[in-house]
């Protein structure tokens, strides 16, 4: 059987850091691509010829991307300090997902479940992202750095979280894949029940 992998990319806009317990929605994008076929194996195949390509040139099920940009406030403070005020993240979230034209019974229904079960994957991902997003506004928002009235040391200090988290956030999404897509895994469930008309 062909290896077709989930993946969850990551594009990094602009590292910088966020508000402050301050509330902040994320964008969601949804961009299907077509796949053909009237069976399970058929709509698989397909799967394999049109998926999103991932960074090491394979293609994948499905991708998650993102990217990420913030307006921050940082103020010079009476003692010669910056001060990172607050900071606000703009976020998209783009799932790209495989999409089947009309199908008839009972391919409709299987490929119903394979679909929505893969989606429900890409939410985890999603949800993931926002979590590394507070996580940045947990660690950045209220850094002080001393003897930098222009604000422009502040701007290398706060990379460190920022790094730390996106990180962090890699780890976690390997991770959630690896048990996802291993021997009687989720998503391998998913495939085989595609597969063989279950």
């Amino acid at each position: 059987m062909m290896r077709v992998l989930l993946s969850a990319a990551v594009v990094t806009a602009t590292i910088a850091a966020p508000a402050a317990a301050q509330q902040w929605t994320a964008k969601e994008v949804v961009k299907p691509y077509n796949v053909s076929g009237s069976t399970g194996i058929d709509l698989y195949r397909s799967i394999g010829e049109r998926g999103p390509e991932t960074g090491s040139g394979s293609r994948a099920i499905a991708l998650t991307t993102w990217d990420l940009k913030w307006r921050r406030d940082y103020r010079p403070q009476p003692d010669g300090s910056c001060k990172l005020m607050s900071a606000k993240p703009f976020v998209t979230i783009t799932y790209s997902l495989p999409k089947a034209g009309k199908l008839s019974e009972p391919t409709a229904s299987q490929w119903k479940r394979f679909s929505d079960g893969i989606a429900a994957h890409e939410k985890v991902h999603g949800q993931m992202i926002r979590d590394m997003v507070d996580e940045v506004i947990r660690t950045t928002v209220g850094l002080t750095v001393a003897d930098d009235a222009k604000c422009q040391k502040i701007r290398k200090q706060i990379e460190k979280p920022l790094i730390a988290a996106r990180d962090a956030y890699r780890a976690r999404s390997r991770a959630f894949d690896k048990v996802e897509m291993s021997d009687g895994g989720n998503v391998q469930q998913l495939v085989l029940g595609l597969v063989n008309g279950n």
